[in-house]
This record gives C-alpha cells, structure tokens and sequence, in this order.
C-alpha cells in the first residue's frame, strides 16, 4: 500500500531512519496544502511496521516515523509502535513524527507521558497562526485556544516539539496582526524550536483556487520580512528556543537561540522599503 506513496520528512531529519506508520493525512482540509490531495489516509498494519523495523540496524539512535500525522493512529497503536522500536533498535534514544494540534487533543496528559517513557521525544506540530481569523481560513481545523492547550499538554508530558507557523498566512495587509498573535501564542508554551515557513501558492489547491477568484491577496515580499520582525520581536520565551527560518520555503535564511540572539537575528531582517 505504502510503497507508492511519496514519502514526506522535515528536512533536518533526512539522515534519519524512516519508518512508515500511515500514508495520506486523516484531515486533509488544509487550503494551502498539495502534499495528500489525491492520497487517501491509510494506517499501516502493525505486521507491515514491525517488518519495517526489522531492517534497521541494532544501534539506530533515532526513528522518525512517517505519516502526516502519525498521533492519529491513537494511543494504543502508538504504544505498540514504540514497543516496537524498543524491540529491533534497543538503542533508539528518540521516535519523532509530525504531530496536530487536532490529534494531540485526542490524547491525555498521562497518555503522553507514558508514549514520552516509551521513546517518543520530539514531535512537527503545525501550528502554522496564532490568529483564529488565519486558521480558519485555510481550514486548519483547531483553533488557537485548542493550540494553546495541546502545547501546554505537551510540556507537561516532557515531550519537545518544534512548532511550525506560517508567515503570509493571514494574506496582504494582515501580517503584523497575524505575527503578533502568533507571538503571543508561542509565549503560552515552550517549544524545543521554532520553525517558520513561507506560505506558498501551489497549484490544484483550494488556495490556489482563492488567489484566482480574488478571495485571497497574499503579501509582498517586504510586508512577509516585517512579519518575521515583527514574530521576533514579540516572542518572549521562557526557555532556550531555536528560532529557525532556514526551510527551503523561506525568504531568508536565519538561525539562533532565544532569548540571547533575538536582537542578532531581528537586525538581520532586511526590509526593502517601510510598510505605508
């Protein structure tokens, strides 16, 4: 089933052993997304995984397993998997996947917890907007209160995450509003990184359909610099957290850890000309 199916990883995992879990994405409603579009969500027998499993060497120090959003597959499966792991690659010191604001709400705090002693230790999650107003235009399907939640959730269970968000999201002229919101939801909970992306206009998607019909304007490429700014700006992390832009999406290329190179990173912001 899974053989033919593209397989999709973050691109900082890709000297990681690959363990497929699921194929297509159970939501599938997001507007600006083309990666599932035509692939059905199918779950993997946990006989095809253990099979997987079996071809990795003994001392494998980390598994991403793959799937839009493996935590779909619930709690029980989940624990099998990484019952799993621990079987075949003793040494495995971290299983991380892409994870949901949505499917992470599925699951309890002592649920997380036991997939954290488990080995379950780093999680993609797509937070993508602390703006209710940009979620629900590109059918996200949670809300920022739910994101909220879920992250708390997560650090309480001491499982890191990097939260992805999304600059351009929130279309022309609404992008300083969209980077502060954002902000000030990535300052309720303590992420491992901060991953931003550039929202991007694919072909065959819903968004690309609203660009068309005039539904969505998206930003220039001066207003995207001051959302990252201005996202820099107004993170007030309470922990060490790496603040990343170097996806291949990106209009700029920035790394560095917060709180102590957050005036490094916004100086190296060049805006083209002020926003009017």
């Amino acid at each position: 089933m899974y053989k033919s199916r593209t397989i999709y990883y973050p691109q900082s995992e890709i000297h990681t052993p690959l363990i497929p879990v699921a194929s297509g994405c159970p939501h599938n409603k997001c507007k600006f997304c083309s990666m599932f579009k035509e692939q059905p969500y199918e779950e993997l027998d946990i006989d095809d995984i253990e099979y997987e499993l079996k071809n990795l060497q003994e001392y494998t120090e980390k598994i991403f397993i793959t799937g839009a959003d493996p935590m779909a597959i619930g709690f029980k499966k989940m624990m099998l998997v990484l019952k799993k792991v621990k079987k075949y690659a003793p040494y495995c010191a971290c299983v991380a996947a892409y994870a949901s604001v949505r499917s992470i709400a599925t699951y309890s705090v002592e649920e997380l917890k036991e997939l954290h002693d488990a080995g379950l230790r780093l999680l993609y999650i797509g937070f993508e907007s602390g703006w209710d107003y940009a979620l629900n235009l590109m059918g996200k399907g949670h809300t920022v209160e739910m994101a909220i939640e879920q992250g708390k959730k997560l650090n309480q269970a001491n499982i890191m995450f990097n939260a992805i968000v999304m600059y351009g999201i929130a279309g022309k002229g609404k992008s300083v509003e969209n980077a502060i919101k954002t902000a000030e939801m990535l300052n309720q909970f303590d992420s491992y990184k901060i991953v931003t992306m550039n929202l991007t206009v694919f072909e065959m998607t819903e968004l690309a359909k609203m660009v068309q019909n005039k539904e969505f304007v998206q930003a220039d490429t001066n207003e995207k610099l001051l959302e990252i700014k201005t996202l820099l700006e107004h993170l007030e992390v309470k922990k060490a957290t790496i603040f990343d832009t170097t996806h291949t999406t990106n209009l700029i290329k920035l790394e560095g850890t917060l709180p102590e190179a957050k005036e490094r990173l916004i100086k190296e912001i060049p805006l083209i000309f002020p926003i009017k």
